[in-house]
């Protein structure tokens, strides 16, 4: 949730022209990121919950990468939301690698 509150600052800083370029792909990415944890949580099977952990960190990628833009193409400080995304991305990879190293489920 923080990562996606440190995207939206970075939307609202971007130029309007972007508002259905990058910052509405900005938006979708953070998003998504977000709700492939919730939903994959949900989920019975921690197999099912590993895969949206892996659909999270694609998302997250996609972020980190559309964030890079628009620092490059419009100067736009990044650096919050970049920390937050770097944080992010290590839990995803601890609580991933845990998960698998748990026993099978029965």
């Amino acid at each position: 949730m923080d990562l996606a509150d440190a995207t939206y600052d970075v939307m609202r800083s971007l130029p309007r022209y972007e508002s259905y370029g990058l910052a509405d792909q900005l938006r979708r990415s953070a998003v998504s990121v977000a709700s492939n944890i919730a939903e994959g949580h949900g989920r019975l099977h921690r197999g099912d919950y590993v895969h949206h952990l892996s659909m999270a960190r694609g998302s997250l990628a996609e972020l980190q990468t559309q964030l890079q833009l628009a620092c490059r193409l419009h100067g736009t400080d990044v650096t919050a939301a970049v920390e937050v995304a770097n944080v992010v991305g290590r839990m995803l990879n601890r609580l991933i690698a845990r998960l698998r190293a748990l026993p099978p489920n029965p």
